[in-house]
């Protein structure tokens, strides 16, 4: 059966069998990526079953198309939201392949951290309205109906703030990193 035939089945079902069938050859990828942030064995074991746990929930309410990357991602996330609660500071992650075809490529890390900085520096200087439409949608994952529930916006008010965040999230990205002056957290 195909990950997507699997994706489907368990978006459906709920079946945990089918969510270990397709998590199960990710799991050194997994432990891989949690092992180059938190550069600690028994942490990175730990987000591994995390991860698990959080896929139960996340994979019923998305749509997902290439499993590899987004669980890449996901993981990814998990990582630095982790950091980010020990306030740790974040490694910087070696460049290179961890694994051969079991793990994603590390291309240009540096960069991907200071876009990853300039985000978070950024999107405290939203507006609140945006800054909070932006923090539901892009890292809590919420739709725009979850959204307003949770904000009281209206749906549409929910999509313009969002739009609207979007770019001035981008603008403000744009100048950090090219003045360097620009305060950091």
């Amino acid at each position: 059966m195909s990950e997507h035939d699997l994706l489907d089945r368990y978006r459906a079902s709920g079946n945990q069998q089918d969510l270990a069938t397709l998590y199960t050859p990710y799991m050194d990828m997994v432990f891989g990526v949690c092992l180059q942030y938190f550069k600690n064995a028994e942490d990175a074991q730990d987000s591994v079953s995390i991860i698990y746990e959080e896929l139960v929930v996340k994979l019923r309410k998305h749509q997902v198309d290439h499993f590899k990357a987004w669980l890449h991602q996901v993981t990814r996330n998990h990582c630095l939201m982790a950091l980010r609660k020990k306030k740790l500071p974040i490694q910087e992650l070696q460049e290179g392949i961890v694994q051969s075809e079991d793990f994603l490529h590390l291309e240009d890390v540096n960069l991907k951290e200071t876009r990853f900085t300039s985000m978070e520096t950024c999107i405290e200087t939203l507006p609140e309205t945006q800054k909070t439409a932006i923090q539901l949608f892009y890292l809590q994952e919420k739709c725009y109906l979850e959204i307003a529930d949770i904000t009281g916006y209206a749906l549409n008010m929910v999509k313009s703030h969002i739009q609207n965040g979007r770019r001035n999230l981008k603008i403000c990205m744009e100048n950090w990193t090219a003045d360097p002056s620009i305060p950091r957290l």
